[in-house]
């Protein structure tokens, strides 16, 4: 199946943000993309000045936009994320929208981005964000999904869950930086690929030099055999890739790693 990857420019306009997205959306349809996926924080700037501003409850206008665009197109939408506020708490939430326009999944970013690299960078999401408590995953008729944003894909654990509970696609909508990005943005994509045997795309914003937060861009899909498939620059575009779930099968058949785990020795397990 034919995945597409948008990685937006966001502006501090909300709604053309979204009106945006949504043009994408159906560019990215009308050339036969079946799954499409949207950047980490693509209706708002991303930061922590902006994440309280910007929030919405779920429902809310955006992930009406996206459901209705979803089944306008019939296609599996993975919305980005949003700043969502709820009981008085603000998450970064990534929706799912399937073909007939009902949400699907509502993943919360799990770890959250508390980095202080001196000289370098400095960000605290936790100054106002809140932690989600869950693994988020959902069936289409191609594979199931696993899903993570941005800081997420840093922590192995998380993917190893994902693909004993069958996930064959892991997708991350993510704003790496110009310090992390050069250094860790294909790096992690592809030891996730690699130790699962699974495809994994990440879905950035485009890059931004004027922004208080530079995106690194570069969204990008890697096989299961760890080699890029697909990658955008730093501009705001849509990449496309075919997803060969065949291609997997036959790695998994010729490394079986995932039969021959010892686990007798060791194991990772999801508690809730």
């Amino acid at each position: 199946f034919r995945l597409a990857l948008i990685q937006l420019r966001v502006s501090a306009v909300k709604s053309d943000n979204l009106q945006r997205a949504c043009g994408l959306v159906r560019e990215a349809s009308a050339k036969g993309a079946k799954v499409v996926a949207l950047p980490e924080c693509f209706n708002s700037p991303y930061g922590t000045q902006y994440f309280k501003e910007y929030a919405e409850k779920i429902p809310g206008e955006s992930t009406q936009k996206l459901s209705e665009v979803a089944k306008e197109c019939s296609i599996y939408l993975i919305g980005g994320s949003i700043p969502e506020e709820d009981g008085g708490k603000l998450y970064n939430t990534c929706t799912v929208f399937g073909p007939d326009g009902a949400m699907l999944a509502k993943h919360r970013k799990v770890h959250l981005f508390d980095i202080n690299i001196p000289g370098k960078i400095q960000f605290k999401e936790s100054e106002t964000l809140s932690p989600g408590n869950s693994f988020s995953m959902f069936d289409t008729p191609y594979c199931k999904v696993g899903l993570g944003i941005c800081y997420d894909i840093r922590f192995a654990e998380m993917a190893q869950i994902y693909g004993q509970k069958g996930c064959q696609l892991l997708i991350y909508p993510g704003a790496f930086n110009l310090t992390t990005g050069p250094a860790h943005w294909e790096l992690l994509q592809r030891g996730r690929a690699v130790d699962n045997q699974v495809y994994v795309a990440t879905v950035s914003p485009a890059r931004d030099e004027k922004a208080s937060y530079v995106a690194w861009g570069h969204s990008t899909v890697v096989n299961p055999w760890g080699e890029v498939i697909a990658k955008a620059g730093a501009e705001e575009t849509v990449i496309y890739t075919e997803i060969d779930l065949k291609k997997l099968a036959e790695i998994r058949q010729q490394i079986p790693i995932l039969s021959q785990k010892r686990c007798d020795l060791y194991g990772v397990e999801m508690k809730k």
